[in-house]
Formats: structure tokens, C-alpha cells, sequence
């Protein structure tokens, strides 16, 4: 087993009704083959039960182990671990059924993030690692933040100054980070700024030296347009908001190359020459990572006072409780949850 000295990771619920209970329960069950680090969901230990209850005839039996709940504290959970399933209660109660999300769900998925920023924030945990959430039960319950990123940010404010958020997409194979998240395509070209690109890039530099290991990042940036500009024949934006960021980075001493074309960045060749692409907008980003690296991309937000990692999929209604979820990406986010949070002292 891995070495559970270290502080427990913080694993929220996410959506009640979708795939995170039962990718919590498949990781939990491979913590001895994968040598996983210790974690504990915060969630509804009922809710939790019942579902191991649904998936003990598929993933428990396939498995040859049986599926067991320990209802703890933050402090208990490490050594829970190796023979439960350990569950903090947030006090939320999570009433939905698998695919069918109801009132429960909103409430209990805010909770746990909450708690597990404030676990974290406290030194009950080491990171922070999030299932997936449904947004669309989220806004209709009155929530206001595009996504995980922005309301982590908002969490993580510290006298009032709340820190840029920026979320990488990681792969062993790739990892990108696009400048602008979750806005559409329209406010995505009104919000890049040469200062925005700048401030991401100085984020992303100093987290892959800090929590990657990564003595001198090589940071590729995409161009906006199609041949990233082509000298100006299909786009001014790389003359006049990419290139004077790239001056801004390089005088920094930051190895920043571009604006280079998107359609040429992402073939293998390409990818073995750069540490992180930084991309001008979510598809242009997302799209070729989750092309070479859907099962097991992980999601990690930079720039915030603790760790965060999440799985990169969705919450997968059509399959939840049937043990078909694949934990590839929750296991390879906790792995790395564990490798980020050992990094920076």
C-alpha cells in the first residue's frame, strides 16, 4: 500500500446521481493493486451505501472483495483506509437515484466541495479532488459560477482577493491549458487580452517548476486564427495581443513559443518538443487532449492555495449504478493529487 503518513486526499461527491459514487468505490477497491494514497469522500454515507450496495454484485464480486462504508472523521480517514471506504458526513443529505438527480442534489454537491476546501485549508487533507458535478442541476438551483474552477477560486479568496483560477488538462502523453474557460466562443475572442495570456503563462510556468518538477518549462502558445494569422492575412490578434505577451513572457525568462498554428501543434512530434500548450480558448485545447488521452486526462486547476485535480468526463447518467463507469481518470487524478501535494512544502 502506499505510504499513508501523508495527509488523506479530500475526494468530493459531485453529482449524486451520476457516476461519482460509483468511480469512488471502483477506485477504492484497487488501492492495493494501484498502491493508491488514502482518500475519504464527503458525502452522504447513506447515499454511498446504497450504491455499493447496487454495484457489490458487479464491481465487489468482479473484483473478489466485498464493499465496505466507514463513517469517520477527516483525522480517521488515513487509517480507515486499507479496510473501508472512509466517508466524512457533510450534514447534506443526497436522496437522489442513479440518472435521476432531484432537490437533494444540488445542495449536497456544493457541500462537499466546501467542505473538502476547508478540510484542506486546515491541514485536515492534502488536496482536493472533485467528481464530476452536473452544472445544468447546479444553475437551476441559483448557482452562479460557469464551473468547478471559477467557484473554487471564489473559495480559496483570501481577504477578499480572489486568485486567478487556470485549469490544465494533464496527460502523460499531453497537457494544455487554455487562456480563456468557460465562456462562449463570442466572449472568448472579447476577453483575450496580451495581459491575460501573460498572467496564465506565469502561472502555469511557475506551477510546473513548483509542483511538477519541472526545472525550465517549455511552454508552447497556440495562435488564435486559422495558420495563426498567416502574417496578418487571416487575423491581426497574433500580431497585436500574442506577440507583445510572448515579448512580456520571454523577458521574464520564460521559454514561450508561438504563436504557433493549432492545427499543427498536437502530432506527436510536436507534442515530445513542449511541456504544456496554452491555447487561446477551451476547444482548441480540450479537443486534443481528450482525443489522445480520454480515459485517462486529468483536470487540475493551477494557480489556487492548495491542489486540485478532478476527473476529465462527465457525470454519465446513462450509466450510473450499472458499473460501467470506468475510474481511470479519478484514479490517475488521485495519483496525481498525491504527486502535486508531495511536491511543494
Amino acid at each position: 500500500m502506499a505510504n499513508h503518513a501523508a495527509k488523506p486526499l479530500a475526494l468530493t461527491l459531485g453529482e449524486p446521481a451520476g457516476i461519482g459514487p460509483d468511480i469512488t468505490i471502483a477506485a477504492w477497491l484497487r488501492r492495493r493493486e494501484l498502491n493508491l494514497p488514502a482518500f475519504y469522500l464527503l458525502g452522504d454515507e447513506a447515499l454511498i451505501a446504497r450504491r455499493a450496495k447496487t454495484l457489490d454484485k458487479t464491481l465487489g464480486k468482479a473484483l473478489g472483495a466485498e464493499i465496505r462504508i466507514a463513517s469517520v472523521t477527516a483525522r480517521e480517514a488515513a487509517a480507515a483506509f486499507t479496510e473501508a471506504l472512509p466517508v466524512v458526513a457533510t450534514g447534506e443529505r443526497a436522496t437522489a437515484e442513479p440518472g435521476q438527480p432531484d432537490a437533494s442534489s444540488a445542495p449536497a454537491a456544493l457541500a462537499s466541495i466546501r467542505q473538502a476546501v476547508a478540510d484542506v485549508r486546515a491541514g485536515r487533507a492534502g488536496a482536493v479532488v472533485t467528481n464530476p458535478i452536473a452544472k445544468s442541476v447546479l444553475y437551476r438551483a441559483g448557482f452562479r459560477h460557469p464551473g468547478h474552477t471559477e467557484f473554487l477560486a471564489e473559495l480559496a479568496a483570501e481577504d477578499g482577493r480572489v486568485p486567478q483560477p487556470v485549469m490544465m488538462l494533464w496527460s502523460p502523453r499531453l497537457a494544455v491549458v487554455p487562456v480563456t474557460i468557460h465562456v462562449s466562443l463570442r466572449d472568448a475572442l472579447s476577453q483575450l487580452t496580451s495581459e491575460l495570456i501573460v498572467s496564465t503563462v506565469r502561472i502555469v510556468a511557475a506551477e510546473l517548476k513548483s509542483r511538477f518538477g519541472i526545472t525550465r518549462p517549455r511552454i508552447a502558445i497556440s495562435g488564435l486564427n486559422p495558420h495563426a494569422g498567416e502574417d496578418g492575412s487571416l487575423g491581426h490578434e497574433e500580431q497585436t495581443v500574442i506577440a507583445p505577451a510572448l515579448k512580456a513572457l520571454r523577458n521574464d525568462g520564460i521559454d514561450a513559443r508561438g504563436p504557433l498554428p493549432a492545427d499543427t501543434m498536437f502530432h506527436e512530434a510536436a507534442r515530445n518538443s513542449y511541456d504544456c500548450a496554452v491555447c487561446m480558448y477551451h476547444d482548441q485545447a480540450l479537443i486534443p487532449i481528450k482525443t489522445v488521452a480520454f480515459d485517462d486526462a486529468v483536470n487540475v486547476t493551477l494557480g489556487l492555495p492548495f491542489v486540485r485535480t478532478s476527473p476529465d468526463h462527465g457525470t454519465a447518467f446513462d450509466i450510473a449504478g450499472t458499473g460501467k463507469a470506468n475510474p481511470a481518470s479519478l484514479i490517475a487524478a488521485l495519483q496525481l493529487a498525491s504527486r502535486m501535494a508531495a511536491a511543494k512544502t
